[in-house]
């Protein structure tokens, strides 16, 4: 029997794996040195989700003026979304802001309330990518006075991570047999396997676009997907065997 020994090699590619981020793990009894591989592979494709996010702010001397302004600006926005084909599923409120505004008075130094301030944000998914400018534009024309985005991802990426899942499995595996082959051993044999699978990487978000209404003229907005990233971070455990010992004790 051979005796076991730790040996810990991390692979040039190796990335840390965020936090938070499911793993699957299957392990088995090592006999012989040990080498572990940690391997990042990402695999770049078309996106065909976008998401975008929608605002309107309005101000006026009481709170329930401002909400009942806010709520009619932003119906109208929502109809707008619909209207432009949007289903009403991928539509979701993501907040609704209620401030007391103030000035501060320099000369008397001291605060001034001035009213409210309603903000509220709904977030769209749209599944035309090309359409992404068109929408924006109508968006602003409908009374949104600010907007965020666009973020582009992939809504399936299971084949895409099925590609980057086998790359990674053929990389880990090479490496760790370089390794055996340079420690003076036939080969390796996997003991355990773990798995973090990366989000839908979005393109960076775009910086916030503060519209001032019936100040803006919509000259149609270009707007560019191209492409995003979507990957695994797979750890596999090997040990290190020789073929003559194994032959040995397989004999005995």
């Amino acid at each position: 029997m051979m005796t076991r020994t730790a040996l810990t090699l991390a692979a040039a590619g190796a990335l840390a794996m965020p936090s938070g981020l499911a793993a699957q793990q299957v392990e088995i009894e090592a006999e012989g040195p040990v080498i572990e591989l940690s391997v990042f592979e990402s695999v770049t494709a078309e996106p065909d989700l976008v998401t975008i996010g929608a605002g309107v702010s309005t101000d006026a001397a009481t709170a329930v003026e401002a909400m009942r302004m806010n709520a009619e600006q932003m119906n109208r926005v929502i109809e707008r979304i619909i209207a432009l084909g949007v289903p009403e599923k991928d539509i979701q409120t993501t907040g609704v802001n209620l401030n007391p505004r103030y000035d501060y008075d320099r000369e008397n130094q001291r605060n001034v309330f001035r009213g409210y301030q309603v903000s509220n944000r709904v977030s769209v998914k749209l599944r035309d990518v090309d359409e992404t400018g068109a929408v924006l534009d109508a968006l602003v024309v409908a009374g949104a006075t600010d907007l965020s985005g666009p973020d582009f991802s992939i809504e399936d990426d299971e084949a895409a991570k099925d590609t980057a899942r086998a790359s990674a499995v053929q990389r880990a595996q090479s490496r760790a047999e370089a390794y055996a082959a340079m420690m003076g051993y036939d080969g390796v044999e996997v003991l355990s396997i773990s798995e973090a699978i990366q989000g839908r990487a979005p393109m960076p978000e775009m910086a916030m676009r503060d519209v001032a209404e019936n100040a803006i003229q919509v000259t149609g907005s270009r707007i560019q997907p191209g492409m995003v990233n979507t990957g695994v971070s797979i750890t596999i455990k090997y040990q290190m065997v020789d073929d003559d010992a194994e032959a040995a004790e397989e004999g005995e």
